[in-house]
């Protein structure tokens, strides 16, 4: 049986009693779109005020235990990503993706210069991973950090593990370009990756630049992920239908309360003579 996730400290080697303790965390399936948690990103040359351009993205990983081939030390094999919600290219914003692993790894800084973004290893523990984008230079000249808790084991640790079926957590969140500039918005506005505003009345951009070369763009078709079976599907319809669904259930127990007060106070009522006598 796996020791508590709160308690891993992770090794590419037998465990370095000398090397820093992972932070003890939990990893949410879903992290909240809502404003609170979009990550706004400034961004340079001529910029188009008051436009905002929306990115979703999702990182996360997904590990497979290694079943009669796991040894002490390589216990699973895992990926750790930045991908589009449903899976689209993210090279027409994201330039590079750093991954900087538990410093027990051979050469824990990792780059990635080209979609997709990902990065396997093996290893038999959990840590968190500093996911850092950098973007395009029509994009941000700043990078973003993204925190993600590997998980290696799935949450009821009481159960047998699979070599079939993998853990997977995924994180979503949306970047959110402020006033972007033209060159930028006009290269993205008919990709799917993006979600764009509708532009002013009377204003030209200047024709795109792609940034990006045919074997680039081969490399990047991320709808036939080897891995995408088990990736989660983000979408807004979905959360609509459930947020329908919980203000049905919420109306519904507000109707049964009235009901039951209305009763109470009709009782109440027709007890009232018999006490006045």
């Amino acid at each position: 049986m796996p020791q508590s996730s709160s308690t891993k400290k992770h090794a590419q080697d037998p465990p370095d009693v000398t090397g820093p303790n992972p932070k003890s965390q939990r990893t949410k399936m879903v992290k909240s779109s809502d404003d609170s948690d979009k990550k706004f990103v400034q961004n340079s040359g001529k910029k188009l005020k008051e436009l905002e351009v929306g990115v979703p993205i999702v990182y996360g990983n997904i590990a497979f235990w290694l079943g009669k081939k796991a040894s002490e030390f390589q216990s699973h094999k895992w990926t750790v990503y930045v991908r589009g919600a449903t899976n689209e290219d993210l090279s027409v914003v994201v330039k590079r993706v750093d991954f900087q692993l538990h410093s027990s790894f051979n050469n824990p800084t990792r780059v990635v210069d080209g979609p997709p973004f990902e990065l396997s290893e093996c290893g038999w523990g959990e840590f968190e991973i500093v996911i850092t984008l950098h973007f395009h230079t029509d994009v941000c000249d700043k990078p973003l950090h993204l925190y993600h808790h590997l998980k290696l084991y799935p949450e009821d640790e009481s159960g047998p593990l699979s070599t079939k079926r993998p853990v997977v957590v995924e994180s979503y969140d949306e970047i959110v370009l402020a006033e972007p500039s033209e060159a930028f918005f006009a290269r993205v506005q008919n990709h799917p990756a993006v979600s764009v505003p509708r532009l002013p009345p009377g204003l030209n951009l200047p024709p795109p630049v792609p940034i990006e070369d045919v074997d680039r763009r081969k490399r990047s078709d991320s709808k036939d992920h080897p891995l995408s079976q088990w990736f989660t599907n983000f979408s807004e319809a979905d959360e609509l239908l459930k947020l329908t669904a919980a203000r049905q259930q919420v109306q519904g127990h507000i109707a049964r309360l009235r009901r039951q007060l209305s009763l109470i106070e009709g009782q109440h009522q027709q007890l009232k003579p018999a006490a006045d006598l």
